[in-house]
C-alpha cells in the first residue's frame, strides 16, 4: 500500500494524547502515510494542531446533541481511509472508528467496553503492567514496523519570550487529583532553596490555578513568576522548551516536557509511575514507597496524604541539584536510585524515569 491515508483516535486527555505520539510518528514514517488525520474532544484541537505528523484533525464532541454527533459522523464517512487506528480503546472511540468505513481498523491492546464491536483487528495482548507509552506502541508490532527509537517527535508551536535567566525551572504544582497535590507550602520552599542557588522558578498552571502559583510565588517573591493561566497549551510548549527542568505532580505538563526532550523531575503518590511517569530518558520520579501506594484514588484513606505530604522540600532539593548535575547540594538525601533510563526501549521494557524512593 503505497502513501496510506490514515485516521488516529485518541480523544483525550492531555496525558494520554501525548503519551501515543511516538506511535503515531513511527506510524507515519514506517508507513509512508500520505495523509494522517486525528479525532479528538474540541478542547484537545489546539493541543494536536501542535503536531507535525498531523494533516487535518476532526472535533469529536465529548457531549451533545444528537445531531451535533451525526454530523461529525458524517464528515469522518466524506473522508476516505486505508486504516483507522483507535489508541483510545473505548465504546465512543469505537463509533468514531466504526464510521471511517477503513478497510481495516485496528484497536488497541486495552480495549473495552465492548468497543471490540467496530474493529477487524486488534495490536497484541492486553499488558496493563506497561508504561502507557509502550502499550500504544503495540500496533507498530502488529503492522510489523519498528518501535522508535527515541521518544522525541516533531512539534510545532509558537516561542514565548522569556526574561534571560542562567538556570530556569518551572513547577508544574496542581493535577485534577487532589491527592496528587504536593502541598503548594513544600513548592513554595523548594522555589526559596532553589531561588537562593541562582535558580528562575516559573511557576505553570491554568487560571484556576492562580491562587496556588501565587501562594508560592509569595513564598519567594524574588525569585518566583506565577504563569498560572498567562499562556495556552501551545505556548506552555514554548515555555517548557527554555527550561533546564520540570519540576511537577503526576500532570499533563509533564508529557509536555518529556515531548520536548526536557527532563523532568515528578513527585508520585497515589498513582504509578510505571504506567504514568515522564517517559523517555533524562527524567526522575521521587516517591515515599509506602505499603499503601499506589492506592489510585482521589481521596486518601490514611487522611494524612503522608505519600506527598512526608517528602521533603530539602529531599525534593537534594534531587534537583542532582539532576542538574550538582552545584547547589544540601545535606544527603536518604534515597535509592535505579538506574537511568535506556537511550531506547525494545519491546516490552520500561523507558519511565528513573526511579527515586525516599525511606518514610
Amino acid at each position: 500500500m503505497s502513501a496510506p491515508r490514515l485516521l488516529i483516535v485518541k480523544l483525550s486527555s492531555l496525558g494520554d494524547i501525548l503519551h501515543v505520539l511516538p506511535t503515531v510518528h513511527a506510524l507515519r514514517t514506517g508507513l509512508g502515510a500520505g495523509v494522517v488525520d486525528w479525532a479528538c474532544q474540541p478542547e484537545y484541537v489546539p493541543l494536536v494542531q501542535c503536531f507535525a505528523d498531523v494533516d487535518r484533525i476532526i472535533p469529536v464532541p465529548r457531549h451533545g446533541l444528537a445531531r451535533v454527533w451525526r454530523a461529525t459522523l458524517a464528515d469522518i464517512r466524506r473522508d476516505t481511509y486505508d486504516m483507522v487506528i483507535d489508541l483510545h480503546g473505548l465504546f465512543k472511540s469505537a463509533w468514531v472508528t466504526r464510521a471511517a468505513r477503513a478497510p481495516r481498523r485496528i484497536a488497541p491492546s486495552y480495549a473495552r467496553e465492548l468497543s471490540w464491536l467496530a474493529y477487524n483487528e486488534r495490536a497484541g495482548r492486553l499488558d496493563r503492567t506497561r508504561h502507557a507509552a509502550e502499550q500504544a506502541m503495540d500496533v507498530l508490532d502488529h503492522l510489523g514496523l519498528p518501535r522508535p527509537a527515541t521518544p522525541a517527535v516533531p512539534l510545532r508551536h509558537p516561542r514565548t519570550e522569556l526574561p534571560p535567566a542562567p538556570l530556569r525551572i518551572a513547577f508544574a504544582p496542581v493535577s485534577r487529583w487532589p491527592t496528587k497535590n504536593w502541598p503548594a507550602g513544600h513548592f513554595g520552599e523548594l522555589a526559596r532553596l532553589l531561588g537562593e542557588k541562582g535558580a528562575r522558578i516559573l511557576v505553570l498552571g491554568s487560571q484556576a490555578d492562580l491562587p496556588v502559583g501565587e501562594t508560592i510565588r509569595r513564598m519567594a517573591p524574588e525569585h518566583t513568576e506565577n504563569h498560572c493561566g498567562s499562556h495556552t497549551l501551545p505556548e506552555l510548549f514554548g515555555v517548557l522548551e527554555q527550561c533546564d527542568l520540570l519540576i511537577a505532580n503526576d500532570t499533563g505538563p509533564v508529557h509536555m516536557a518529556a515531548a520536548l526532550g526536557r527532563p523532568c523531575l515528578v513527585l508520585f503518590g497515589p498513582t504509578r509511575p510505571g504506567w504514568t511517569g515522564p517517559y523517555g530518558p533524562g527524567h526522575r520520579v521521587l516517591t515515599r514507597d509506602l505499603p499503601c501506594q499506589p492506592c489510585l484514588s482521589r481521596h486518601c484513606r490514611r487522611g494524612d496524604h503522608a505519600c506527598l505530604a512526608g517528602l521533603t522540600p530539602d529531599e525534593v532539593f537534594t534531587a534537583a541539584c542532582a539532576q542538574l548535575g550538582g552545584g547547589c547540594t544540601k545535606a544527603p538525601l536518604q534515597a535509592t536510585a535505579t538506574d537511568a533510563a535506556p537511550q531506547a526501549a525494545p519491546a516490552g521494557k520500561s523507558q519511565g524515569g528513573t526511579l527515586w524512593a525516599v525511606s518514610s
